[in-house]
């Protein structure tokens, strides 16, 4: 289809002008409008988003054409633009030509939708539109759409009455590239941007109140025009959420998932947990498929576990952020029923537990490799993350704990030692995951400045020596294991098999405890020692320290010097935490 065939006559309502379009010569074109400069308040930016931040869990999906083929949606398309970075297998006669065979049957929104809220889910967001710029809906702008396949029927809007039947919000994912238009980054660039500002003014006007946009980016140069695309979404649509990747610094960026300017209301990590972030609303994208695959991967692409899709959920929730989890519909229409089973069973433990995730704000505790927390008002939940040691040891809070429970039901003892609080839970009432404990403040604790989990370690900010550093970047230096920080860590270069690190405490002191974090699991091996004149003795011996943590329990050390001796890696030993107590 040539660009020419593409420009279409697009019906508006009457307040097309208002909305910075006209229909010249049965053409789309944006008239110049200046971006409206965001008067809102600190105040009224976060009552707009505080619907999504007390949501914290949201429904993904990808689907389109591209599900008959068991393949990644758009990525598998071979390249028809040399501006664009797909490089896929399918030719693109094969792929553009898919939507001719397109016929699910068995799609029934309502389905979809009463899902989601049994899932836990708050909000829903569609590939409406994906980067090989299939539209799944009745499109006046391209008739490359839902409504010339065999199926003939706009999924967008039975969707977003199903959604909001079931008490939900609906999205819309846009690409606001398209790998299959000509013009796309060319020098008609132009006329591919006024197309695709029409394609956004269809989706925020024919379908009532939208609540999230959420733009994508590929990497490549920008082929929209940043300042009217945002005018024209606000203008729409006031009270929508926009996600950062259209508000590319520079008009061309690395791919950066982490940034948030001026325009977006919160940044996306992607297949990764974001890091703790109380300033910046943040939602990873995360996919139930095994394979990490966003659009239908077959009958063998498998589902991720209950545990992985609790620990991405429980930890995005203590650092403040949501999580978007996606489903890839088969060629029918229908959820595959290993992914809806998998979301049923995430409904449950928050039938059960949802208290500390939904409406609840991240720390006041920084999450750690085996504990993280979530607050809401005076209490705050404490998740501790396989609970194996008998007493769960935890810095103590600025405020006085009222009472303490364990969510679910269970005996919690607590024991205050003066910077430092002391829970023991016995073990049959511990659950094999997740053991929340519910503490009550005497005061807010979403006051509380963010704070590490555990009281100062005795190695925590002492000097502290390693004998490979990655490249010799103090920035993976050997005081990163020792310095309370979990996002930083002692890094060896590639091909290291074995390492040390040594730690000076400045003066003896007596321990009987060690913990260990691993950014990546690489330990196979490893042995604490302690040095008693020149001479360094063994007193634990571990085997695996794993990508969460490991602790160590021995008898009673004395000791100034201690190191931890790395004695085999499969590659590149990365330690983040070494604490004694």
């Amino acid at each position: 289809m040539t660009s020419t065939d593409r420009r279409v006559v697009l019906v508006l309502a009457a307040s097309a002008v208002s909305l910075g379009l006209s229909l010249v010569a049965g053409a789309v074109r944006a008239e110049p409008q200046p971006a409206a400069p965001d008067s809102q308040t600190p105040g009224q930016r976060d009552a707009r988003i505080a619907w999504w931040r007390d949501a914290r869990f949201g429904m993904f999906i990808h689907w389109g054409p591209v599900s008959l083929t068991e393949k990644e949606i758009s990525w598998s398309r071979a390249n028809s633009n040399p501006a664009c970075p797909n490089r896929g297998p399918i030719p693109v006669e094969e792929y553009d030509n898919l939507y001719k065979r397109f016929n699910p049957t068995k799609f029934d929104a309502r389905q979809w939708a009463a899902l989601a809220k049994a899932a836990g889910m708050k909000y829903v967001v569609l590939t409406a539109k994906h980067c090989d710029g299939f539209l799944l809906w009745d499109s006046k702008v391209s008739d490359y759409n839902i409504m010339h396949t065999p199926f003939g029927r706009d999924v967008c809007a039975e969707l977003a009455e199903a959604v909001r039947a079931e008490g939900l919000k609906i999205g819309w994912y846009f690409s606001p590239m398209d790998w299959r238009d000509p013009d796309c980054r060319t020098e008609r660039n132009a006329e591919f941007t006024k197309r695709m500002q029409a394609e956004i003014a269809e989706l925020l006007t024919h379908y009532g109140k939208i609540d999230v946009l959420w733009f994508d980016y590929d990497g490549g140069p920008v082929p929209w025009d940043q300042e009217r695309t945002y005018a024209l979404v606000r203008r729409l649509q006031p009270q929508i959420l926009i996600t950062n990747r259209l508000d590319v610094p520079g008009g061309v960026d690395a791919g950066n998932r982490d940034t948030l300017g001026p325009n977006a209301d919160y940044y996306t990590p992607e297949q990764y947990i974001g890091g703790f972030d109380r300033e910046r609303p943040w939602e990873s994208c995360m996919t139930t498929s095994r394979r990490n695959q966003w659009s239908w991967g077959g009958p063998g692409d498998g589902v991720k576990t209950l545990e992985e899709c609790l620990n991405m959920l429980v930890f995005c929730a203590a650092g403040d952020g949501n999580v978007l989890l996606n489903v890839g519909p088969t060629p029918a229409g229908e959820i595959p029923p290993e992914q809806a089973s998998l979301l049923k069973k995430i409904g449950a433990w928050l039938a059960q537990y949802g208290e500390s995730i939904h409406g609840a704000r991240g720390g006041p505790y920084r999450p750690s490799g085996d504990v993280c927390s979530t607050c809401k008002d005076n209490v705050v939940y404490v998740h501790a993350i396989k609970w194996t040691d008998d007493d769960l040891v935890l810095a103590a809070l600025p405020k006085k704990i009222r009472s303490a429970g364990v969510l679910g039901g269970g005996e919690v003892t607590m024991t205050e030692q003066g910077n430092r609080i002391v829970f023991r839970v016995d073990k049959q009432d511990r659950q094999p995951y997740d053991t929340i404990l519910r503490l009550e403040l005497d005061g807010s604790a979403e006051d509380i400045a963010p704070m590490s989990v555990r009281p100062a370690s005795l190695t925590q900010g002492k000097k502290a020596a390693a004998s490979n550093v990655y490249q010799n970047d103090p920035t993976y230096g050997a005081d990163k294991a020792v310095d309370g920080d979990p996002g930083t860590r002692w890094a060896t270069d590639g091909g290291v098999h074995q390492a040390w690190l040594e730690v000076d405490l400045g003066w003896p002191a007596t321990f009987t405890r060690a913990w260990l974090g691993e950014e990546f699991d690489r330990v196979r091996s490893f042995q604490l020692e302690y040095k008693d004149g020149d001479a360094w003795k063994p007193f634990h011996k571990g085997t695996t320290i794993g990508a969460e943590r490991a602790t160590a329990a021995f008898a009673p050390v004395t000791a100034r010097h201690v190191r931890l001796n790395v004695l085999d890696a499969t590659d590149g030993p990365t330690i983040t935490e070494f604490e004694l107590r």
